[in-house]
């Protein structure tokens, strides 16, 4: 994670944002799990460092933290999960375990093309392109 982190101030210093110790310390709670984390469960874990934390904090940090391509938000789950490859921005392919909540992101430019020369045919303006495909992971296709 000490690399992740050092990557993340990196990336933030590089777009001339400043990585706080709150926003900080909410990545690093996102990346200690291996699951999509709503902001409430973010919240209940600062609680336990810090009873004064405040709901708007926690949703202030991740706001800014998908604005700098950190994080990514899972809309069908109202999720948060830590980017896979936050050195450049992109748009985000997520398959999504409904069985264990595992996701997987994957950065296909194909794909990404092509939605957007389809938005483009349709006449449909693309704010943030995300693809969410639900299924089973490997493990969970074992059991």
């Amino acid at each position: 994670m000490v690399t992740a982190l050092r990557d993340a101030e990196y990336t933030c210093q590089r777009m001339g944002l400043r990585l706080t110790h709150t926003r900080k310390r909410v990545l690093e709670l996102l990346w200690q799990q291996h699951t999509p984390v709503k902001a409430y469960d973010i919240l209940q874990m600062m609680h336990r460092e810090n009873p004064r934390a405040a709901p708007a904090t926690v949703y202030r940090a991740l706001e800014f933290l998908q604005q700098a391509g950190l994080v990514h938000r899972i809309e069908s789950l109202n999720a948060f999960v830590g980017c896979g490859d936050p050195s450049r921005p992109h748009d985000g392919q997520f398959f999504i375990c409904r069985q264990c909540g595992a996701v997987a992101e994957i950065h296909e430019p194909k794909i990404s093309r092509l939605l957007q020369e389809q938005a483009r045919l349709l006449g449909f303006q693309s704010d943030h392109p995300l693809v969410e495909i639900q299924g089973r992971c490997p493990r969970c296709c074992e059991n």
